[in-house]
């Protein structure tokens, strides 16, 4: 008959072959152990190596279930997570490169920026662009294409 230790290695090799860490899997072995120890005194158990596998296995997989519903994942460090918040430096270089953006826009020409701003900003349909400038959708592509490459130049090196 095999001992206590043995029973429980056994039983912790098993939750850690389903990707467990070690601590882990001690953690759910032991709580195992605790419910299977009380429900021995109440029933008769035919194997408790087996109980006590099938019990450990069953909290490591209820424990990753959870983990998954909640959003947090195992090795998960929290202290050391980067912060994608940008510092006052990023958001004023941001900010300088919008106003830099919207002078270049106020450069193009009258129709060209309305096309492009109708384009880029509300998100219109060429086609839509073209009947309301009574014009072709390929010269609509072709104004917010020019408009785009050029736009491209000016900011080059913002």
């Amino acid at each position: 008959m095999p001992s206590l230790a043995d029973i429980m290695a056994k039983a912790r090799s098993a939750v850690m072959r389903r990707g467990v860490s070690r601590e882990d899997a001690e953690d759910c072995v032991q709580e195992a152990y605790l419910k299977i120890d009380g429900y021995g005194r109440r029933h008769e158990v035919r194997s408790q190596e087996a109980l006590l596998v099938r019990a450990a296995v069953n909290l490591a997989i209820d424990k990753a279930r959870r983990s998954s519903r909640a959003g947090i994942h195992q090795g998960d460090d929290f202290q050391t997570m980067a912060d994608t918040t940008p510092g006052p430096a990023q958001i004023v270089e941001q900010q300088v490169r919008l106003i830099h953006a919207a002078e270049c826009i106020d450069r193009l020409p009258p129709r060209t920026r309305r096309i492009l701003l109708m384009r880029r900003l509300d998100g219109l349909p060429y086609a839509e662009i073209a009947r309301r400038e009574s014009m072709t959708v390929a010269a609509v592509e072709k104004q917010v294409a020019r408009a785009t490459l050029q736009l491209l130049q000016w900011m080059k090196g913002w």
